[in-house]
């Protein structure tokens, strides 16, 4: 006969133990009833002793109670811990007050919309072990004091940063809290950042500061997390408040062209004084449908597009809401009361980003656009809208946003631009700027599909480097057939150069693709100048991206 296992002796013991203790407390039972005689007690016990007798009796009670609770919180310690999806994004929050807290449930949420399985946990929960074996991660971390890490990630701090460990399955992002009129601003975000990129986890895409709840930076994050669902995004947490442009002027670039059709647009505003800006900035652009769908969908569900409904705080028709907003299933739109019922189940289409590739001595918003499309052949949200639906004279609702960490240098400074695709966008404006301030220190590494087709924009960078504006020009048109076919390969070859330039103080802008061209222009980056040196170019503002 095989001996119990170690689960049923487990069992096994505490019931022989309650035996025992049963058997003892009745062994004194009769022992101290033989001390009585057999006309008992006659006097009432006095005060002060049935005080301590109902002492003892809550004690021992006490006792019992902190015993099973100590044997229930073994049994939940020992249970497995839910199994959490190899694929699932952890959201990870350092709060100080709370509001990093809430900005990752609000992350959570909106992943989960996107269909992504998520894994939620504050910091000071995680430990080596845990990170080892975590894949994707988004850290919401706020900053307190002069630049300290809130209280309950010191923890974390203290026991896992000094660690030497390996983070190379990691892929992450950081959302950094912070208050400009501090010193260290959003300083211990940064400082999570440069250990998890230290420890050869890869970032999603650059760190995004935050300066006192500021919603732009917030779209900015939420447009990133978007991207990493399914293409079901959540209404931007706070909708910007867009003003009213026109679409003045667009011509396809690249007609023949085997990649996507990519658009040079010009937006104007509809009245007034044409903003400010710098190059760098960013036009966060407020999408709408086509209005063939919205007038099929009112077909459908028989209602009038023409209904007036409030909406956003004003009162507008039926069909212009439904045009700007994302609609609730069909059966729901068709059961709706009214059109005002109508209008109150639809959510804010989320808004779209584009580099802006001009200045405002060009007269207008420029933008470099490429037609998106869907697997299922429908145009991408905000350019279908920019490059199909939309046409010359229609308003497009537009703000721009400010971008502080890809705004551009001194113009004594040599700059080494490199980009893909429409990436050339945020780098054109800063070579404009540059043009205008007579600064001719550019070097500019470009790369796309076809000369013959996507070389966007090639008149004005030729006529540039011609007239000794544009001190270099690398191109690497990838299915020509040139020596070399991406970008990165056009960076590696000018080692030397690359070397010089940084040696005389230049500056590194990034613009484009995030998957593919960006980590392995970083990669050549590290190769040629080390790591630690492509860290402090990093921390001295040297290195910056616009990567999307």
């Amino acid at each position: 006969m095989s001996a119990p296992s170690a689960s049923a002796r487990r069992s096994i013991a505490p019931l022989i133990g309650n035996a025992c203790a049963m058997a003892l407390l009745v062994a004194c039972a009769w022992w101290l009833g033989g001390l009585h005689d057999a006309e008992g007690w006659q006097a009432m016990p006095s005060t002060t002793r049935r005080q301590a007798a109902l002492a003892a009796v809550l004690a021992y009670a006490g006792l019992v109670a902190a015993c099973l609770y100590r044997a229930r919180a073994r049994d939940r310690s020992a249970r497995p811990a839910p199994r959490v999806p190899q694929d699932a994004i952890w959201v990870v929050h350092a709060s100080q007050t709370g509001f990093a807290m809430e900005l990752a449930d609000l992350t959570a949420a909106a992943l989960r919309k996107g269909g992504v399985s998520v894994q939620r946990a504050a910091l000071e929960r995680l430990d080596e072990t845990r990170l080892a074996g975590i894949t994707r991660a988004l850290f919401v971390v706020s900053t307190t004091g002069e630049g300290d890490p809130p209280d309950p990630a010191l923890g974390f701090v203290r026991r896992v940063m000094p660690l030497s460990l390996s983070l190379d399955n990691l892929q992450y992002a950081v959302l950094a809290l912070g208050d400009r009129e501090y010193d260290h601003f959003c300083a211990f975000g940064h400082q999570l950042d440069d250990w998890l990129r230290k420890h050869h986890a890869k970032p999603l895409f650059d760190l995004i500061e935050v300066d006192n709840a500021d919603d732009s930076a917030l779209r900015h994050w939420q447009h990133h997390i978007g991207q990493l669902g399914n293409g079901n995004e959540a209404p931007d947490w706070a909708p910007p408040r867009y003003g009213s442009w026109q679409l003045r002027h667009r011509v396809n670039l690249n007609p023949g062209s085997m990649g996507g059709p990519a658009f040079h647009l010009v937006l104007e505003p509809a009245e007034g004084a044409l903003p400010s800006w710098t190059a760098g900035d960013i036009a966060e652009i407020g999408p709408r449908r086509a209005a063939g769908d919205v007038e099929e969908v009112l077909r459908r569900i028989d209602k009038p597009g023409n209904a007036k409904v409030r909406w956003q705080d004003e009162v507008q028709p039926l069909a212009s809401v439904l045009a700007r907003t994302r609609w609730p299933d069909l059966a729901t739109m068709s059961t709706a009361t009214d059109a005002q019922a109508l209008a109150d189940a639809c959510t804010p289409l989320p808004h779209r980003e584009y580099s802006i590739a001009s200045l405002p001595a060009d007269g207008g918003v420029h933008l470099l656009v490429r037609m998106m499309q869907r697997a299922d052949g429908v145009p991408g949200l905000g350019s279908g809208w920019l490059c199909r639906y939309a046409q010359p004279g229609d308003a497009i609702a537009l703000r721009i946003r400010r971008n502080p960490n890809f705004h551009p240098p001194s113009p004594h400074v040599p700059m080494i631009l490199i980009g893909n695709g429409t990436g050339l966008a945020g780098l054109r404006a800063h070579l404009r700027a540059r043009v205008q301030a007579g600064a001719a220190r550019n070097w500019l590494l470009f790369g796309e599909r076809q000369r013959a087709h996507d070389f966007f924009h090639g008149d004005e960078l030729l006529a540039w480097q011609a007239n000794g504006m544009l001190e270099h020009l690398d191109l690497a048109f990838s299915r020509d057939g040139s020596e070399h076919r991406y970008v990165q390969h056009a960076l590696l070859a000018r080692a030397d150069r690359l070397r010089q330039w940084i040696a005389e103080g230049a500056v590194v802008y990034v613009c484009g693709s995030l998957a593919g061209m960006a980590p392995e222009v970083e990669a050549v980056l590290c190769s040629l100048l080390g790591e630690d040196h492509v860290d402090i170019l990093r921390a001295e503002g040297r290195y910056r991206r616009d990567v999307y």
